[in-house]
């Protein structure tokens, strides 16, 4: 039997990952905001030194607050001048129309970090945000998500009884969160149910294989990439290891739903399955005039076996580059579903109050300067799951990969 991922119709564009009770998928730049010369942080009395916007009247918002705080009708509302000033700041953010780029709070950023940080519990799933609404993109193998019944495509309506069209993104995924061994109970719209119906959730620890493999009985190495997380790259060298020793006749990486993680860890995989030390990955700016470049290691020990990778609509961020380096060199074949276009980058700037901004500095670019932001990239070989697949368990996308690499 092949080691094969969760087969996933999905028929709505996505907008975001994340992985709960696991590390969220994005690169991000860590830095603190007095280091960078872009935030100027002190104590407190200091601006940042920016052009007088030219259509911004900020006489205009001190008139609404005002207003508000003269003749809201819940007086109470109105009196946490801190919790107003964070709001105001989230919809200045949130204009940019950037999902990537979000203001958090001192409490939201406490939570955020600790996700990074792992030692995480919840209900182990992977979300997209999809018009206001949480959909489930997949279920993790073994979790409480799948014990229960959750199943791809499945929409969250609500949460506990609160609807997830009145929350950010952010807020759902913390309330779905919690401790092992408390419950959860979500509203799901499922296409195949006429009604609404409530699934309830006990959490528990979760944890995920970054990279799992084996020699397929047609004498292919096939291994599956899920995150390019702190440990992808040892658990990457772990597997070829292994798989070699059978002298395999071609190999298959699977990227598919794998939303992304650390840049330098996908490079480093990068630089076994392509020869040299060639461009991988562009980074664009708005303040430079050439681009940032950053270069394969030149090992390549991996640079003359047949090469397939599998990509889907799940495929994201550092699975784009690799994907996208492979194609510029015609190092292997792409083989699956046009990917998912997430081709910015994010930095963090830590604020003096505990608070944080995430935002988009920059865009990726495959070697040759192709963009992915918003288009993702094309398989060379397009072939597309349906829900019959998925309901018959029926992986047309790694076949095709199979006959390709027994054909050549």
């Amino acid at each position: 039997m092949y080691a094969k991922k969760q087969l996933i119709y999905t028929v709505l564009a996505l907008v975001f990952f994340f992985l709960l009770g696991w590390k969220t998928s994005e690169y991000y730049l860590s830095t603190n905001g007095s280091d960078t010369g872009i935030l100027e942080s002190g104590n407190g009395n200091e601006s940042i030194n920016i052009d007088n916007p030219q259509d911004a009247n900020m006489a205009l918002f001190w008139d609404v607050w005002e207003e508000m705080d003269l003749y809201y009708i819940d007086e109470l509302a109105v009196q946490d001048d801190k919790k107003l000033v964070y709001g105001s700041i989230k919809g200045l953010v949130g204009s940019v129309g950037d999902p990537y780029t979000v203001f958090m709070d001192p409490k939201e950023t406490k939570e955020f970090e600790e996700n990074l940080n792992g030692s995480l519990e919840g209900i182990g799933a992977e979300l997209t945000a999809e018009d206001g609404f949480l959909k489930v993109l997949s279920p993790l193998k073994n979790s409480p998500a799948e014990k229960a019944g959750l199943l791809p495509g499945d929409i969250i309506f609500q949460i506990n009884g609160e609807i997830t069209g009145e929350m950010t993104l952010f807020d759902a995924i913390m309330k779905i969160r919690g401790e092992k061994g408390t419950d959860v109970t979500l509203t799901i719209i499922r296409e195949s149910v006429e009604e609404p119906f409530d699934v309830t959730i006990t959490r528990d620890s979760i944890t995920i294989e970054s990279v799992t493999y084996e020699l397929l009985e047609e004498g292919l190495a096939y291994i599956s990439i899920n995150q390019f997380s702190d440990d992808t790259s040892s658990e990457f060298d772990n597997a070829v290891q292994k798989l070699l020793l059978d002298n395999p006749k071609g190999l298959i990486v699977d990227l598919r739903y794998n939303g992304g993680g650390y840049l330098d860890i996908s490079v480093e995989i990068l630089s076994q399955l392509i020869k040299g030390e060639e461009i991988a990955v562009q980074i664009q700016t708005r303040e430079q005039d050439e681009n940032e470049m950053l270069y394969l290691s030149g090992d390549g020990k991996l640079s003359e076996i047949p090469l397939v990778v599998l990509v889907n609509n799940g495929s994201a961020s550092a699975s784009e580059i690799m994907a996208g380096a492979i194609q510029d060199y015609k190092r292997g074949l792409v083989i699956g579903e046009t990917t998912y276009g997430k081709g910015s980058v994010q930095e963090v700037i830590y604020l003096e109050d505990g608070s944080s901004l995430r935002m988009s500095i920059a865009h990726w670019l495959t070697p040759n300067g192709r963009s992915i932001q918003e288009v993702g990239i094309t398989p060379d070989r397009i072939i597309e799951l349906t829900s019959e697949d998925a309901v018959a368990n029926k992986d047309t996308q790694l076949d095709e990969a199979i006959g390709y690499l027994l054909n050549l």
